[in-house]
Order: C-alpha cells, then sequence, then structure tokens
C-alpha cells in the first residue's frame, strides 16, 4: 500500500507518507495513523484510507514515555527536575521496588494520548503529578514548538498550567490536544478615493477566529466576530473615523484563534486546497517557497510591489514581520489566495470599491537539516515573483489607479509548527 501511494503522490517524500483513516469504531471520528504492525489486522475492515504528508519533524514512533516525561530526540535532554524530584533518583530508586510497591507506584501513573498541533497522535503515561505546563514543555521539545504558544485541552476545555495531570479527571485512554496560539496579525485597511466620500467597512470572521485588537476602537457583535468602522476617506488617503472623529492613515484589526468553536483534533480530515483557517493552515514544499533570511526583506519587497503594495505598505509590513524572520536562519513563506482570505475574513464595503487588493503573508522557520524535504520549495524562490500574482488573484494595474475608488489590506500569520 505504501507502494501504492508513494506512486500516486510523488510529491511526497516516502517516508514522510502517512496513511490515516476514522473508519474504524476505535478512531471516535478521529483521524489515525495505520501503523505497519497493524496493517494486516485493519485492511480488511477499511474501504477508504487517507494519504498525507507527515510535519517535517523529527517524532519517536510510537513516543513511549516513560513515568517522567515525554522521551525527547537523542541530542536533548530531560530536564533534572521533575515534580520537583530528581529524575536520575527516582529511576534508581524504582529498581530496589517491590512488585507491590511497583504496582503502587502504576497507580499514580495515567496512560493518555497526546495530539500535536500537527495531528500526530502518540500514546505514553506519565506521572499524575506532573504540571500540565511541564507536560507541554516536554512535548514542545518533541515538535520544536514554543511552550508559551502551545495550550492543553482535555475535555472541551483548556487546562490551567499550574495544576497538575492528577488534579483533572483524567482516566486511562482520555486525550489531551495541544494546539497552537496563533493570531492573525495587523491586517491594515487603506482605502483610497478620488474625492471624498462616506464609506461603510464591515468585517466578519469564521468562528475560528474572534478579534482581538482593533482600531479606531468600536463595538463588535457576534461575540468578537463582527464590526463595522464608518469613515470618510479624504484625497490624501486618511481617513477620519466618524464616531471618535479621530485621523487616521488606516483601519487596524486583529484576530486570534477561537479554540471554542474548534475543540476536536487536529488530526482531522485537511481543508480544500482553496480554505483558508486559521487552525489547520500551513505551508509545504509546492505552494511556499524556501529562502535564507539574509534574502527575505529583497525577496518580499519585490513580492509585495508586483501584489501592489506601495512603499509605506511594503516597508511597514516588513519591519512588522521582520522580528519575527529573524529569528529564524531559513523561511517557508507563501500568499494567500484572495479568494480563500475572503471567505475567512469577509469585507463588506459601501459604496462598493472599485478595486480591492487582499495581501495575506504565511510563514514558518525551516531548519537547516530539514532543507532537503523543500526541494521544490527552494526552486520555486528562484522564480520571477510575479507569479504570486496569479496565485493571490490580484489586479496591480487597477490597484495603482489613482482614479478609482480603491481598498488595500496587508497582514500575515507566523505558523509555529
Amino acid at each position: 500500500m505504501l507502494d501504492t501511494a508513494c506512486k500516486h503522490f510523488p510529491s511526497i517524500p516516502r517516508y514522510l507518507v502517512k496513511l490515516q483513516t476514522n473508519h474504524l469504531d476505535v478512531c471516535d471520528g478521529h483521524y489515525v495513523d495505520i501503523t505497519p504492525d497493524i496493517w494486516d489486522d485493519v485492511i480488511d475492515l477499511l474501504n477508504v484510507i487517507e494519504v498525507t504528508q507527515r510535519a517535517e519533524k523529527t517524532l519517536p514512533v510510537p513516543l513511549p514515555l516513560d513515568a517522567l516525561a515525554i522521551s525527547l530526540p537523542d541530542n536533548q535532554s530531560v530536564p533534572s527536575q521533575v515534580n520537583g524530584q530528581d529524575a536520575k533518583k527516582k529511576k534508581g530508586k524504582n529498581k530496589n521496588k517491590t512488585k507491590n510497591e511497583q504496582d503502587s507506584s502504576n497507580d499514580d501513573k495515567v496512560t493518555i494520548k497526546v495530539v500535536f498541533p500537527s495531528g500526530e497522535i502518540q500514546t505514553t503515561k506519565i506521572s499524575r503529578e506532573m504540571r500540565v505546563d511541564k507536560l507541554v514543555a516536554d512535548a514542545s521539545l518533541v515538535f520544536g514548538g514554543c511552550p508559551t504558544d502551545i495550550m492543553a485541552i482535555w475535555g472541551g476545555a483548556i487546562m490551567r498550567g499550574d495544576l497538575s495531570i492528577g488534579s483533572y479527571n483524567i482516566k486511562d485512554g482520555d486525550t489531551i490536544n495541544l494546539q497552537a496560539s496563533l493570531r492573525i496579525a495587523k491586517p491594515v485597511i487603506y482605502l483610497y478615493s478620488p474625492s471624498d466620500i462616506d464609506v461603510s467597512v464591515k468585517l466578519s470572521l469564521i468562528p475560528e477566529w474572534s478579534l482581538s485588537v482593533i482600531y479606531p476602537v468600536v463595538s463588535t457583535e457576534d461575540n468578537g466576530h463582527r464590526l463595522e468602522w464608518n469613515v470618510r476617506t479624504h484625497q490624501d488617503g486618511s481617513l477620519t473615523e466618524n464616531n471618535s472623529g479621530l485621523d487616521v492613515s488606516y483601519l487596524f484589526w486583529e484576530a486570534e484563534k477561537n479554540l471554542q468553536a474548534f475543540l476536536r483534533s487536529p488530526a482531522s480530515k485537511p481543508q480544500p486546497v482553496d480554505t483558508f483557517n486559521p487552525i489547520s493552515s500551513n505551508l509545504n514544499d509546492m505552494d511556499s517557497i524556501v529562502i535564507p533570511v539574509d534574502r527575505a526583506t529583497v525577496y518580499l519587497d519585490k513580492s509585495l510591489k508586483v501584489l501592489g503594495l506601495h512603499t509605506e505598505a511594503r516597508t511597514s509590513f516588513i519591519t512588522y514581520w521582520l522580528p519575527s524572520i529573524l529569528k529564524h536562519e531559513y523561511i517557508a513563506l507563501r500568499f494567500v489566495p484572495q479568494a480563500a482570505y475572503e471567505r475567512a475574513a469577509s469585507l463588506s464595503i459601501a459604496p462598493q470599491p472599485d478595486v480591492v487588493t487582499r495581501v495575506c503573508m504565511l510563514f514558518k522557520g525551516i531548519r537547516k537539516e530539514h532543507l532537503e524535504i523543500w526541494a521544490n520549495a527552494q526552486m520555486q524562490a528562484e522564480k520571477d515573483v510575479a507569479w504570486w500574482v496569479d496565485v493571490v488573484g490580484v489586479d496591480p494595474a487597477r490597484a495603482g489607479d489613482a482614479t478609482l475608488f480603491r481598498v488595500l489590506e496587508w497582514g500575515g500569520m507566523e505558523v509555529l509548527i
């Protein structure tokens, strides 16, 4: 079956091919991995198999966790303090325990499933005394994430980091989901009109997002999913917000992932390619480019220019994201098709503009040792940046026509996994 999958999906390296199913009763509706050791047992029970690509991180499969913490890659070491005790001393003591003492010790452990942000599902046995933030921190070392950007979710609720696993009524076989806390950062909306006019700008977000910051400040509706600005445009490009009288250069909003709308396994069925969703959107070798960070500013300036961003917008875009980009050695980036972005964050503007240009970038850090699985993306980085015009679906000529009523928006999101 693996040979067949590789034949029909040649863009996925063989060692990254993942076979999954949600058609078995034990799956409980979630997509889970079909490993070689269970293939013969389940093949006759399945009519459909999902072929996906593993994330480019290195994970032990299966991930056997000892009583202390998640197993780490070979180049990582387990932190010396676990629940306030030295791990090595505790391990040494276990050798001298009688069978009854070991049985009693096992009562202090629980076997759980940990669902990583990428959708990887691993089974582990951990101490009930382990704090939630300790579990998150150890898991983050495995998949390369930042612990402060990860939330643990059990039973539809976000777990408190300062509480122990035993503080929750977690039973053997329960699942803890690790979710990355992502946000769409600094989308700004410029309005340019040939003459001064009154304009209504309505923004509506899908349930997976909730507005977190807006300026000028106006009231929101539908639990932070909708808002409306009423402004007067001026020929110099500035705006006056009617309620407050504030003069601004643009309208600003940010949104955070709304976990309450999406408390399910991230291993669920992937979204169609033309869908943009803050929960599940990612980058891959076919839709992105990969460059070293010392080329990022020049590449971005050229790309944003062909997409219709003027000098001030390009400068603001690059300087806003540059500190995050420089944390990495290489980055993968792509621009979201405007139609897909519109379905996730709909703009309704009256009177209707002659042209709307919405540019949203996704990017993520790439480790040097993982460059080999981004071969196509590295080649695409050498193409003329004009190819992004068709990908995003913009009309740069009309976007620069000062005789038209034009709307320009830019924003972005760093993918943390």
